[in-house]
């Protein structure tokens, strides 16, 4: 009987898988990002340590694997990049991406050529390797420090759109190196705009297509992101068929059709993405820093870390500089732009093929190269991504942490909620899973996301912990119990005001045990007041008390159905009515009555204030 053995394909593959999960999971638990622990967990588990996980084994499928994986990767990234959000930002983000690039490109091809000594055969590959960022740590490190909008949305699209215009001229850069003749050295610069124009040929078309198939209902439910994720590999590996290196900019442009298409299953095709996302990168960062030999990193010296030292603390900000020249960013913006700029998965898997390529050729530094490319990524992704949080606070360009509320419902009594806050000066944002309803609340001019409080993803892009309180103003009272347990659990928001349809005790009491307050002050029916609004049966007016005792009974009687308090507004500060709310002579109240009928005993219409039918929502 032959003797076992785990040095199979199989079992590599699904130790990767375990570990790389492991050290995610850890990750989250110790709130510190996950490549970290993965890079980590690499180099632990391979050849040069515990030697359990070999990444030779796999062979050629070890390439397409990671070819694979990266389009995948891209195209989520895409997904997530609003049209609307980049056009602020559009300048800046231009150059970036090609301005920014030959900057990044250059320095650091004169740093390898002067500190390592190399020819420019290797410097010139190691230059362009080291300008891409990628959307697999800035995505992470983002969703951690969060920072202001503009840099949030800056750091984002650099990081999507970067990364597959680096690899092409990275691997148009190693064409022309090892080139024999002004010819062929030609022809692989061509090689440039071919990849570009083929690359967004295959995407545009390929996001269409995608897209067109979900808009249409095409595709039965519970097959769209399926269906997505083979279109995607398709369309990559059309494009790479065409030319190399072309699928990986067709998957991020895919990406961004399909995201701003809003299509109905939208919501569960980015969950499914990121999910994929997170399983992708964790298998790839594990096989790749295992693939790498600790002494070829100790080999590089003094000299390696010089190289490091010179990208993160001159190059970097040299490029900032240049490419935010004119913007509207401020000196502390773009300072933490300088800072943060960490490699990933992208100079991770193209150095492992230059690595061989170079060696093929008999250019020794080929190994040297692909040891630099790790160093980079791992003193980037450990100091960058364990001090942005750090540098962001004391350059005081993270988001506020009270800045509104987070309204849970976009029915029409949810719209009427945020419109009662708004005109009190406060942020809101509306969050349903009804897409009809988010795009007429936005129709409002009120902000609105379309998903689930239950999906931590559609919470991050409400950014939720940037919130004074949330509101609940939907018919399920478990999932606003669930939302306000998160909001002071996971973002330690404190104040939550949760919506009852009825006066049971065991709901009151599990709302008190999570710190809620009783939105409006008493049960709620909030099919019958959304349909009272869309009726136009009620008007939404501003009322100032005038310190009659009388008045106060209003918010609390449940007799008096007709009206519903919803916010209250003292010394310029507004939040909703609850059962703790105590009136006090010069208060301001927002409130539904009916149309055309009188105000509660006690209130009189605000000064300058008058009546205004409310929105349907």
């Amino acid at each position: 009987m032959a003797a076992t053995t785990f040095a199979t394909p199989a079992v590599i593959f699904a130790l990767a898988l375990v570990a790389g999960m492991t050290a995610q999971v850890l990750a989250r638990h110790l709130r510190v990002p996950g490549i970290v622990l993965l890079l980590l967990a690499g180099v632990l588990l391979g050849p040069d340590m515990a030697g359990i996980i070999q990444p030779r084994t796999l062979g050629p499928a070890l390439r397409i694997m990671v070819a694979a994986s990266v389009a995948v990767i891209l195209f989520e990234g895409g997904l997530h990049l609003d049209i609307d959000r980049l056009r602020g930002e559009g300048p800046t983000i231009r150059r970036l991406v090609t301005v920014g690039v030959l900057v990044t490109g250059i320095g650091a091809a004169l740093t390898a050529r002067i500190v390592m000594g190399w020819t420019w055969r290797v410097a010139i590959p190691f230059g362009t390797l080291v300008t891409v960022t990628g959307p697999t740590v800035i995505g992470p490190l983002l969703r951690r420090i969060r920072v202001n909008r503009n840099l949030h949305t800056i750091l984002e699209a650099e990081g999507v759109l970067i990364d597959p215009i680096g690899a092409i001229l990275a691997v148009v850069a190693l064409e022309v190196v090892l080139a024999q003749g002004l010819s062929v050295a030609a022809q692989g610069l061509l090689g440039i705009p071919t990849r570009l124009v083929v690359g967004l040929a295959f995407g545009v078309a390929g996001g269409l297509l995608i897209g067109k198939l979900l808009q249409l209902d095409l595709v039965p439910d519970g097959l769209e992101s399926i269906t997505a994720l083979s279109l995607v590999l398709a369309v990559h590996a059309l494009a790479e068929a065409v030319i190399s290196e072309s699928g990986i900019l067709a998957a991020p442009i895919a990406g961004v059709i399909v995201g701003n298409m809003k299509l109905r299953p939208e919501r569960e095709l980015r969950e499914f993405k990121q999910q994929l996302s997170v399983l992708l990168v964790a298998l790839l960062f594990i096989l790749l820093a295992a693939d790498v030999r600790l002494a070829e990193v100790a080999a590089l010296a003094w000299r390696g870390w010089a190289t490091v030292l010179l990208l993160m603390f001159v190059i970097r900000p040299l490029d900032v500089a240049v490419c935010t020249r004119g913007s509207r960013l401020t000196l502390r913006e773009r300072t933490f732009l300088s800072w943060l700029g960490p490699r990933g998965i992208v100079a991770a898997a193209v150095a492992s093929l230059f690595a061989e390529r170079l060696s093929a050729e008999g250019i020794a530094a080929g190994l040297e190269l692909r040891a630099l490319v790790f160093l980079v990524i791992a003193v980037t992704v450990v100091v960058q991504g364990m001090t942005g949080g750090v540098i962001a606070s004391l350059l005081r360009v993270r988001r506020r942490t009270d800045s509104g509320y987070l309204i849970a419902g976009a029915n029409p009594l949810a719209v009427q909620v945020g419109h009662a806050l708004r005109s009190g000066g406060q942020e809101v944002v509306l969050v349903d899973t009804d897409p009809a309803r988010t795009r007429e609340a936005i129709a409002l001019s009120i902000p609105a996301v379309h998903g689930s409080v239950r999906d931590e993803e559609t919470l991050e892009e409400a950014d939720l912990g940037g919130r004074r309180g949330v509101v609940g103003v939907i018919g399920n009272p478990a999932t606003g119990l669930l939302l306000a347990e998160k909001a002071r659990r996971e973002f330690r928001i404190p104040r939550s005001f949760l919506l009852l349809r009825t006066n049971d005790a065991p709901t009151r009491a599990h709302a008190r045990r999570v710190g809620a307050h009783v939105l409006f002050g008493r049960a709620t029916d909030v099919a019958e007041w959304s349909r009272r609004i869309s009726a136009g049966e009620v008007e939404l007016v501003e009322a100032r008390y005038d310190g009659s005792e009388q008045a106060l009974a209003g918010i609390y009687d449940t007799a008096a159905a007709d009206v519903l308090f919803l916010t209250i507004s003292r010394r310029d500060r507004t939040s909703p009515v609850s059962e703790q709310t105590r009136v006090r002579t010069a208060d301001r109240i927002a409130l539904l009555v009916p149309r055309g009928a009188g105000l509660p005993p006690g209130f009189a219409i605000a000064s300058g204030q008058p009546r205004t039918p409310a929105a349907a929502g």
